[in-house]
């Protein structure tokens, strides 16, 4: 019996004598040297990158006047007797200081031509100055004059250029108006017309951009001239100077026959 309560004795005392602190403590996980994983505030997102617009660089304009050779005119309007002038109510065709003017009064045409030229293949320039015009009141160059029959390249007051053929005095449009950024709507305003005429060929130029071409095999040769006509109810003035005419070498390319 003393034998079990020394046992229990020691057992107590040996409980008693242990540090309060010995008692585990629950255990925890070691910290981490690397932090936990932040949000990044993304001050600039990426946006998609825009596609630019291509350039498109034009090619060069293919010659349009070719085979010009040698001068055949240049006349700056000093000879009073190589024109046509006339006077009258109606309208006037006058030279003065190297220019040729015309006047027409509301609804008169009225044409001045040059004498002692008459040309088949050629290119031509002319520049024309309005005053007054406005509508569908024009002015140009005649061509291929012989008598009453002739072309004749007209430029509106409304931008719009056109071509008439006139063949033993009656008129036919041979080329409907059609606008153009070259041609001065309404006065003042100025144009340089030029017309390259190979065969039955005729291409228009104004201020040496080319606007268009015609084929029409009716006259092959002729003279020059200039004109101005009012359509509506007021006075036409257009002053020509300048007029120069080469002579064209050219023939054109041979077509392939078909099969």
């Amino acid at each position: 019996m003393r034998t079990i309560f020394k046992i229990f004795l020691m057992g107590f005392l040996l409980t008693a004598c242990s540090p309060a602190d010995a008692i585990p403590a629950a255990s925890t996980l070691p910290p981490s040297e690397t932090p936990l994983p932040t949000p990044s505030v993304i001050w600039f997102p990426p946006s998609a990158t825009p596609t630019l617009p291509e350039i498109v660089t034009a090619t060069s304009t293919p010659e349009m006047n070719p085979g010009i050779g040698a001068l055949i005119l240049d006349d700056d309007f000093s000879d009073f007797a190589s024109w046509d002038t006339a006077l009258s109510d109606q309208g006037s065709a006058a030279i003065s200081r190297n220019r040729l003017t015309i006047v027409v009064q509301p609804g008169i045409y009225l044409a001045s031509m040059r004498h002692e030229l008459a040309v088949g293949n050629f290119y031509a320039e002319i520049t024309a100055r309005t005053s007054t015009c406005r509508g569908e009141d024009n002015y140009g160059l005649i061509i291929r004059a012989a008598g009453n029959s002739f072309y004749r390249f007209a430029l509106a007051c409304n931008g719009s250029v056109f071509v008439e053929r006139i063949k033993t005095g009656t008129r036919l449009t041979i080329f409907e108006p059609v606008a153009s950024g070259d041609a001065p709507p309404g006065a003042p305003g100025e144009a340089r017309i030029g017309i390259w005429a190979v065969d039955a060929e005729m291409r228009v130029f104004l201020n040496d951009r080319f606007q268009f071409s015609i084929v029409d095999k009716s006259f092959p040769n002729g003279g020059f001239g200039v004109y101005a006509r009012s359509t509506g109810d007021t006075p036409v003035t257009v002053t020509f100077s300048d007029l120069i005419v080469y002579d064209v070498g050219y023939e054109f390319p041979t077509r392939t026959p078909s099969p």
